[in-house]
């Protein structure tokens, strides 16, 4: 070129330095002493006798969900305002969200395990205490648990109906049917806040608890790995729905077109993401987990 000192061309954009990694990192870093603060004052053992754990805990919290919707925000303007996702900006976003989905998957993979490892090993020869309380049978004796074809069928009809009338809105929106992609975006979201709901009151009338229970102590065991399980499951519904949510108001404001909806490409992966985390949660924990168990 004639001029040197031309800016060269490319297919992606360099966007300002945001502020909002490094605040976010600290604020989920206050959170974090915050609640290992609040957690030792509860236990009686404040740390150098501070007591003001449970306020850095709030404070932090409430730092992370502002550094939340001022990033989306930002990243939903250089979309919609500024034109900065060229395919190959889109393309590495997909590559953002894709390795985020993979980390939640390890994620589960934890909580199953922790199920598993005392299920398949009741009788584990290792760990004698083990042995004692499930008496090598799994439920433990003596404990009722939850039928899976009550609520827990019920919610799984919930959860496939919903990725359904998730799967429909894309497809209107594909066909730029914007009626289409709200009704099936307020199906969807009915549908999460109806599984939450349904699960709520599951937890209230469950037959066991999370705490320990000092009249039948194998029960605790099956009720932290239950909850843990199918409590983080239903924190990421919750998760969802909101992720959801924020996708319908976008479509009122006129966001989202056939060629470029990244915002509701990423909610439809994680919403069916959820879906199948629930079809092996409902196949393994309350179905084969429960097997042979006393049903309430």
């Amino acid at each position: 070129m004639a001029d040197g000192h031309a800016k060269p061309q490319h297919d992606y954009h360099l966007v300002d330095p945001s502020p909002w990694p490094i605040v976010g990192a600290f604020a989920a870093l206050f959170t974090a002493i915050g609640a290992i603060m609040w957690m030792a004052q509860h236990k009686g053992a404040p740390i150098y006798g501070q007591t003001w754990g449970g306020m850095l805990f709030f404070a932090g919290f409430a730092a992370i969900l502002g550094v939340m919707y001022a990033w989306w925000s930002d990243v939903v303007r250089e979309a919609q305002v500024e034109g900065h996702h060229t395919p190959v900006v889109q393309l590495h976003h997909r590559y953002g969200m894709i390795l985020f989905i993979l980390s939640e998957v390890m994620f589960f993979v934890a909580w199953f395990w922790a199920f598993f490892n005392s299920s398949i090993f009741p009788d584990d020869v290792w760990q004698v205490t083990r042995t004692e309380l499930f008496q090598g049978v799994w439920p433990p004796k003596g404990m009722e648990v939850l039928s899976p074809w009550k609520l827990p069928l019920l919610n799984t009809v919930i959860l496939l109906t919903s990725g359904a009338t998730l799967t429909w809105a894309h497809h209107g929106l594909l066909h730029d049917d914007r009626d289409q992609l709200k009704k099936g975006l307020l199906a969807t979201i009915g549908l999460g806040l109806f599984f939450t709901a349904v699960q709520g009151y599951e937890y209230i009338h469950a037959p066991f608890a999370f705490s320990f229970d000092p009249a039948h102590p194998a029960a605790t065991n099956y009720g932290s790995t239950f909850f843990m399980a199918t409590g983080f499951h239903g924190f990421h519904v919750i998760v969802g729905t909101i992720f959801l949510i924020v996708c319908l108001l976008r479509a009122y404001k006129g966001h989202f077109t056939a060629n470029q909806h990244l915002g509701f490409e990423f909610a439809a992966w994680y919403w069916h993401f959820v879906d199948v985390v629930w079809l092996f949660l409902f196949c393994c924990i309350y179905v084969w987990g429960n097997w042979g168990g006393t049903f309430e």
